[in-house]
């Protein structure tokens, strides 16, 4: 093949094509989902891209790296579930909080 001599790593087979572009799909969205300023759509995009990178590394057999997705994913998820029952708090005394509650909390001031 002629990119292995450049590329000597190349995916072989469909399944290993599938969870490289899943573990570059969930690298991307970790990246994007720092700069999202919704919470609620933060936390989903964390998620989903955790989830991506745990398959990835359940493929690959790092159990440090599968540990620290499965718990950022855990996390991710505990904090888009409290959001949607409306039991989540934020830290609002530091940064300018920009949740629905808190805006309708300041409406009512």
């Amino acid at each position: 093949m002629f990119l292995e001599s450049f590329i000597p790593q190349l995916p072989t087979t469909m399944l290993q094509t599938i969870i490289y572009v899943v573990a570059g799909l969930g690298a991307i969205l970790l990246i994007y989902g720092v700069f999202l300023e919704t919470e609620r759509r933060q936390d989903a995009v964390f998620l989903i891209g955790a989830g991506c990178l745990l398959v990835y590394a359940l493929s690959i057999g790092n159990l440090i790296f599968t540990i620290a997705m499965a718990g950022f994913s855990l996390a991710a998820l505990t904090e888009f579930i409290e959001i949607l029952l409306g039991i989540h708090k934020c830290a609002c005394h530091d940064v300018e909080c920009k949740c629905s509650l808190h805006k309708a909390i300041n409406k009512r001031r």
